[in-house]
């Protein structure tokens, strides 16, 4: 990797591979083989994205791709309805910036929706144990659609999006296109948390550090569901008590502190 391949992102470069070595120790539970991928927008119509194939838990800089945002939001309909996995792969190594670079992860067309997001930089997503175990269920994300506990509401935000099975890539990102637009329509901000089933959560975060919190929590929150099984099973909030929380001033200095934001009083 050359100089200027290695300048562009600057210490965004260094806070996403902390960021996905976080993420894939494997004592946290949320990557056993230190699997998922990892994004961070550069704020110049370019963003990183974990290397095909590379693992989270031994992240290197050079397992980071820089990728054109544009041209993969394009890609998503200008690719066709079912693209071949060559036409994807074709795709995805010539949405590279710097050249000889990694092939980026097939999961790049959900980053890129992800990261269109209203104040989103930053995006993780994991196979975490409790969280899969409750998406792999019969009963689907149905359990996680409704909170048990306040800090999740902090944390991970008022409600889930939820995106059923589809084969990861392309055709998962069309998906994940249109769960988005409908919780922007019915909750007027993107969501921190998606749940897609039989596969992991996915984290929608203003920093590194907000991304860290909301998939640590969702696998706390996901862990009391599984076992909140022995004792009759969970006791959720009710809405009026998840919207007292999500509005609370406190809790939304809490939040900034969480997430690492400047200005937090």
């Amino acid at each position: 990797m050359g100089h200027d391949a290695r300048a562009a992102g600057g210490d965004r470069r260094g806070e996403l591979v902390r960021l996905g070595r976080a993420l894939g120790l494997e004592s946290r539970g949320l990557a056993i083989l230190g699997e998922g991928n990892v994004s961070a927008d550069l704020g110049d119509g370019t963003f990183l994205v974990k290397a095909s194939g590379s693992s989270l838990r031994d992240l290197r800089e050079t397992d980071l791709v820089r990728v054109d945002h544009g041209s993969v939001l394009e890609a998503v309909d200008g690719l066709g309805a079912r693209p071949s996995d060559a036409a994807v792969a074709a795709f995805l190594r010539g949405a590279t910036i710097d050249e000889g670079a990694p092939t980026p992860s097939v999961e790049t067309f959900l980053h890129a929706l992800c990261l269109e997001q209203p104040d989103v930089g930053w995006v993780g997503h994991v196979h975490a144990a409790n969280v899969a175990s409750v998406l792999c269920s019969v009963a689907g994300a149905e359990p996680l659609r409704r909170h048990v506990l306040p800090d999740a509401v902090v944390v991970c935000g008022p409600a889930p999006a939820v995106v059923p099975y589809v084969d990861p890539g392309h055709g998962l990102a069309v998906a994940v296109r249109e769960e988005l637009a409908r919780y922007g329509g019915e909750h007027g901000r993107p969501p921190r948390l998606l749940l897609m089933e039989n596969h992991g959560p996915v984290a929608l975060g203003a920093t590194a550090r907000e991304v860290e919190a909301i998939l640590t929590m969702a696998e706390k929150w996901a862990g009391i569901v599984l076992a909140s099984a022995a004792f009759g099973g969970p006791a959720y909030l009710s809405d009026d008590a998840v919207a007292r929380i999500d509005g609370r001033l406190d809790e939304a200095v809490r939040r900034r502190r969480i997430a690492g934001e400047d200005g937090a009083a």
